[in-house]
């Protein structure tokens, strides 16, 4: 790995003052927008949608990582196309044609990530190889921000990297490792060291104290510590 990402997740951002929040964000440091979008079906929460995203677009360069915990997807993607995502993610559990989902992402200009739950095994993400670039573990099991980072997740992250590796010295293709709950400054040393290269971030962003005015400090020290476990 030669680069780490550190995207904030806007679930545990101020709605009342989102635009302002996103913008703070990136003058700190986040190299992505993470979007969580939930549908109160596929998980018990109700969150965001394509109007959401498009309103929040103009106000960031970065890219917008859109993650669906929403059955059924495809017609959703073109919408969050539309939008202004540029990586679009979504559980296999909640499509009836994985490749074809996969393939839709990328019709309509975006990189494509495919997730797994806790106990959703990783041997589905071989046979779609060639239509990732992103695979996003779940250290905590889908629905709510502020949850704790399930340690089992560590091995499973071991378990990916090998694979995108292999898939890497193959062919030369690069897919992404994300990690998705739990992830705070004290524990992203032992994420990274596992083989996560971007990583999601949410209370640990927005619920820190913002004593410098935008969130630098807590970056700052995410990208540090995850630096230090990619050097070591």
């Amino acid at each position: 790995m030669s680069a780490i990402r550190i995207a904030p997740s806007i679930l545990s951002a101020d709605f009342a003052r989102l635009g302002e929040e996103v913008r703070t964000i990136e003058a700190a440091g986040a190299d992505l927008v993470h979007f969580d979008v939930m549908d109160n079906h596929y998980v018990p929460n109700l969150t965001i949608g394509p109007l959401v995203c498009e309103a929040i677009r103009p106000h960031v360069t970065i890219g917008i990582d859109v993650h669906l915990m929403v059955e059924p997807v495809d017609a959703l993607i073109p919408l969050f196309a539309k939008a202004g995502a540029n990586l679009i993610s979504f559980h296999p559990e909640a499509s009836r044609h994985v490749d074809r989902t996969l393939q839709l992402i990328r019709d309509h200009g975006c990189k494509a990530g495919l997730v797994f739950n806790p106990a959703t095994p990783l041997a589905l993400m071989d046979h779609v190889m060639d239509k990732l670039d992103l695979v996003l573990l779940m250290s905590v099991n889908p629905g709510f921000g502020g949850q704790k980072f399930i340690p089992s997740t560590l091995d499973k992250l071991r378990d990916a990297r090998r694979r995108i590796d292999a898939v890497k010295a193959e062919t030369g293709r690069d897919i992404w490792l994300e990690v998705d709950g739990g992830v705070k400054v004290d524990n992203i040393a032992e994420i990274v060291a596992a083989g996560a290269d971007t990583l999601v971030a949410g209370s640990a962003v927005f619920g820190a104290p913002d004593n410098d005015g935008g969130y630098r400090t807590v970056m700052k020290q995410l990208k540090q510590n995850a630096a230090k476990a990619l050097n070591s």
